[in-house]
């Protein structure tokens, strides 16, 4: 029987116009899907004028400038839309997906839906599981005490992981995948056994024991800052009163 690691898997990245999953919104996205390790990936991207500006920091990052995604850039609702419609697409399809911090993609996919669309991403798996895979997670809980950073750059040093063209979305999101594969073969003792489904629930256990352990540093190193327990989606914010 092949294992997870061995077999379909999905991938989905953005690039935005920051790091705030309340207030930012999303330039660009891509779905990745592969068959088997080394088969040729089916990419899907979109490319979004987000209707607000772009900071310069932003697109020092991704390379995307406000005039460019004014241009070419599609109109964020059919967007979404799309973009939800495919994940929920391969969910039902049986491939996990993997997303590198999932909280960070998943929960700004979110709040596009909600901002454009009325809609959220609780309500797309209502009926299909989704089954996440986060490499970052699943590498902290597996190799805890490795010194050093956890980007995708830095796990694709670690795992051997081959990242050509850094912050474009279709390239980060089959990295991330490459990365879960290498995760999945280099821990296959303690993973072989665990169906995607049940590694999503395990994620999430095990994703809140790294937010209080770094809450925890933060505390010791005279920082008093608060990291979101929450997996792989974060919750809808109160509304003002």
């Amino acid at each position: 029987m092949t294992c997870w690691y061995e077999g379909p898997l999905a991938a989905f990245d953005t690039e935005t116009t920051g790091v705030d999953v309340e207030t930012d919104r999303i330039v660009s996205a891509a779905v990745v899907v592969q068959d088997a390790p080394g088969g040729r990936p089916r990419v899907s991207r979109w490319l979004v004028n987000p209707g607000v500006p772009v900071p310069e920091g932003a697109t020092a990052v991704h390379g995307l400038t406000e005039d460019h995604l004014q241009r070419n850039g599609r109109w964020p609702s059919p967007v979404m839309d799309e973009i939800v419609r495919e994940l929920a697409e391969q969910s039902a399809a049986g491939r996990p997906l993997v997303v590198m911090n999932a909280p960070f993609d998943l929960t700004l996919l979110d709040r596009e839906l909600r901002r454009h669309r009325a809609s959220s991403l609780d309500h797309w798996f209502e009926t299909v599981p989704l089954r996440v895979l986060d490499p970052r997670v699943l590498d902290k809980h597996l190799d805890r005490y490795r010194k050093g950073r956890r980007t995708l750059t830095d796990l694709c040093a670690h795992y051997g992981v081959e990242l050509t063209g850094a912050h474009d979305a279709a390239a980060d999101a089959l990295a991330a995948m490459d990365v879960v594969r290498a995760v999945g073969r280099r821990f296959a003792a303690r993973l072989e056994r665990l169906s995607p489904a049940e590694l999503h629930t395990l994620q999430a256990v095990w994703h809140a024991a790294q937010a209080r352990g770094l809450e925890a540093w933060f505390a010791r190193s005279g920082t008093e800052e608060a990291v979101d327990p929450a997996w792989p989606l974060r919750p809808e914010l109160p509304a003002a009163a």
